[in-house]
């Protein structure tokens, strides 16, 4: 609990605090009452917020994107692999920005996306605070509003904050399920 600081010769207790060797028991004291209102001071008395709220989850799904353009299909029964690798958005909670790859597969019916215009629909992420999740639903939304494609895939694959990285993949036709939910 104690230790000698060789610098100042003086008795240290571990947290930090100098003390001088007839005020050992004084610190001791000290570090009881300071442990003790550690385990029930102000903040276990406060009532606890929750971390994520509902705003938090549906932050940026209200935002007015711009529209994605189209053009004629020319040829049936082929895929088109689509690639941004320097996504960017922003954490709605925290404000940090957040940096990934987001890939939009798809096989066309009638129409093909437009590239230019599909670009500056993802550079409208780039300040926008929505959370990973919902910015790939979100894109596959659009994308399938857009194109009404024979089956689409976006997969947004997201670098590491705080030593975690994620992955998301949303398809369309969403699966059926017995209690669930398909748009």
């Amino acid at each position: 609990m104690y230790h000698w600081d060789t610098r100042w010769q003086q008795v240290k207790p571990a947290w930090g605090l100098v003390c001088l060797d007839a005020a050992i028991p004084k610190c001791a004291a000290m570090f009881v009452h300071l442990r003790r209102w550690s385990r029930t001071g102000y903040n276990m008395r406060m009532p606890k917020s929750p971390r994520y709220t509902a705003a938090h989850a549906s932050a940026g799904l209200d935002h007015k994107f711009p529209e994605i353009e189209t053009w004629p299909n020319q040829f049936p029964g082929y895929e088109i692999v689509i690639d941004d690798p320097e996504f960017t958005s922003v954490c709605p909670k925290t404000g940090l920005p957040d940096f990934g790859k987001i890939e939009i597969r798809y096989v066309p019916d009638r129409l093909c996306l437009e590239l230019k215009s599909l670009k500056e629909y993802l550079q409208s992420y780039r300040n926008l605070g929505i959370f990973q999740e919902n910015i790939v639903n979100q894109v596959l939304q659009d994308v399938v509003r857009c194109s009404k494609p024979v089956w689409a895939e976006v997969k947004g694959d997201f670098r590491p904050r705080g030593g975690i990285s994620t992955v998301v993949i949303a398809r369309w036709p969403r699966p059926k399920k017995a209690g669930g939910w398909e748009s």
